[in-house]
């Protein structure tokens, strides 16, 4: 990769794990390598704008490295956003972004609202409410929200559990602990090894056997955020592992004095986690808080690395010639 693209791969997977999303964190690394030696991912090149707006734009980002994209995608609606209020960026054709999280800390904490939504074409693991015949990738998204302190930094997807954690648990053999998954027949299951059979199971939508038409419905709409609004995805048989995203960025100042919106911000986090719990072992947190205490910890004491990151790591330390991480517990 050319030094840019290798710097933003390292930091937003690096931050994955920082924020504890360690199934999008370093686990990508070797992935993400094996696509830039398979061509499925360039290293270096440019993105192309196809139509611009002042404050949208569509970018073919020509499989470049998705964290290289969406970071610069970041930047251009933000710019768009300190001029006109509100600046969109949809990309199609991007290689995989990562964790969402990642992104949102950054510009949050500057004052801007952020949403960020990603869908890949070339995938179905989540079959819609109804079906049992995979469709839809989980379809992540995230939204990054100003406070007087920590950003509420907020990263779900329309189904009830990830590709990532799923393929995690297959690797080792284990079960879930909730019936999270659809095999091929429809019948819901704790087996995460049904989405790698054949004929595939899939991953239940966000609200599972009762409620799936939520995550169904938010599924449709990412995919028209995304898909729909770049002009390329599902029906154009797309068979490379990759992304299209949709990035908006918001200026709370656009809307009327900072300290307002914040104002109304911080009562709903102190609200919020003031509410009496159900559980007095576990008092509310408001989305986010959990990542940033994990992170400011971990830069503090070192990186705690899954146990199923190691082994790839170590494989493409050794390809590489270079020196591996310090263990330092």
């Amino acid at each position: 990769m050319s030094d840019k693209c290798a710097h933003d791969v390292a930091t937003v997977l690096t931050e994955g794990d920082l924020l504890g999303h360690d199934t999008h964190g370093l686990i990508l690394l070797k992935p993400y390598l094996d696509a830039v030696k398979r061509g499925d991912m360039l290293g270096d090149g440019n993105f192309k704008e196809l139509s611009a707006r002042p404050a949208v734009a569509n970018w073919d980002g020509n499989f470049l490295p998705g964290p290289h994209l969406t970071l610069r995608a970041i930047e251009t609606a933000t710019s768009m956003a300190k001029k006109y209020g509100t600046g969109n960026v949809v990309i199609r054709r991007s290689s995989h972004i990562g964790a969402l999280a990642a992104y949102l800390e950054e510009p949050a904490r500057k004052g801007f609202l952020v949403q960020l939504v990603c869908s890949d074409p070339a995938v179905g693991n989540v079959a819609p409410y109804g079906g049992t015949e995979p469709l839809f990738t989980p379809n992540p998204m995230a939204w990054g929200i100003p406070t007087s302190n920590d950003p509420i930094m907020i990263d779900i997807s329309a189904s009830t559990t990830t590709v990532g954690m799923s393929a995690r648990l297959h690797q080792a053999g284990k079960t879930g602990e909730h019936n999270w998954w659809l095999d091929a027949d429809g019948k819901a299951c704790n087996n995460p090894s049904v989405i790698f059979q054949n004929p595939p199971g899939s991953l239940l939508p966000l609200g599972g056997l009762d409620a799936g038409h939520k995550g169904f419905g938010l599924a449709l709409f990412i995919e028209a955020l995304t898909s729909g609004l770049s002009g390329y995805g599902r029906a154009d048989g797309v068979d490379i592992w990759g992304a299209n995203v949709s990035v908006q960025i918001t200026d709370i100042e656009a809307f009327g004095e900072k300290q307002a919106f914040l104002k109304q911000m911080d009562h709903l986090v102190e609200q919020s986690v003031n509410n009496k719990p159900a559980n007095p072992e576990k008092p509310v947190r408001v989305p986010g808080q959990r990542g940033l205490a994990y992170k400011r910890e971990q830069l503090e004491k070192g990186v705690l690395l899954h146990e199923a990151i190691l082994p790839s790591l170590n494989e493409l330390i050794a390809e590489s010639g270079i020196d591996g991480p310090v263990i330092i517990g």
